[in-house]
């Protein structure tokens, strides 16, 4: 194993501090209001400081790489452990999940929003309203499942899945990029434009040419579509 020396990692630190704001920033247009860049910073430059203790040249990754997918996952778990969502929220985000696989099963199609805010027995503003606080409170769990850097930090030194864990991993994914491709078509390409382009909401809004807001919402419902479908495998219905 190779590391480096104590000046060498000194070094590492300060060359690379950039690419902590440079990710910082990057995220901090897709977490809530709320989230802090100088928290997000001070979380990325502990994960970088980390990473230049870990760093093992001979594994094949350049030091950038590793350093992005620690630094990148210092920052999630910074907003995690703030828990900014109230317990409502929690608990509309199941029941608006629990509603659309209502729908969709007894009608054998995709639900229509004013069809799941009839089954929430609520008015089709307050189902938006909960589908927007849905998109809050879930957007990191789901945003971990799309972007590669999830993939490559089940790679890192120390955290090797097992054989059958990387099964189960990969028969998700699977069922989970069937059910992206069979969302309605707006909300498919927004969720590529999304996850997969990187673009903010603002930027989609631009492409599609409708409000911010409208894809914020087609957005929220994508999400909530997904883990409606995904229940069987995510469990998190349960767990909300």
């Amino acid at each position: 194993m190779y590391a480096p020396d104590p000046v060498d990692r000194n070094q590492l630190v300060q060359r690379h501090v950039p690419l902590v704001k440079r990710i910082a920033y990057h995220l901090l247009g897709r977490l809530p209001a709320d989230v802090q860049v100088d928290d997000l910073i001070q979380a990325g430059v502990v994960g970088l400081l980390e990473a230049a203790r870990q760093y093992d040249a001979g594994k094949g990754a350049s030091f950038e790489t590793y350093a992005g997918i620690r630094i990148r996952g210092a920052m999630l778990d910074e907003v995690r452990r703030s828990d900014w969502t109230p317990r409502s929220v929690h608990r509309n985000a199941r029941r608006v999940s629990e509603a659309m696989r209502a729908v969709e099963h007894r009608e054998g199609r995709e639900a229509r929003p004013q069809e799941v805010a009839e089954e929430l027995d609520v008015r089709l503003e307050e189902y938006q309203r909960m589908v927007a606080d849905a998109v809050s409170c879930r957007v990191l769990s789901f945003e971990d499942m799309f972007e590669p850097e999830s993939e490559g930090e089940n790679r890192l030194p120390g955290s090797e899945p097992d054989p059958l864990q990387r099964l189960q991993e990969g028969d998700f994914r699977e069922a989970l990029a069937k059910e992206v491709d069979g969302l309605p078509e707006r909300e498919k390409l927004v969720m590529s434009l999304y996850y997969d382009d990187e673009l903010n909401l603002r930027e989609i809004g631009e492409v599609l040419g409708v409000s911010e807001s409208r894809v914020c919402q087609l957005h929220g419902q994508a999400l909530v579509r997904l883990r409606a479908r995904m229940g069987d495998w995510t469990g998190r219905d349960a767990a909300s």
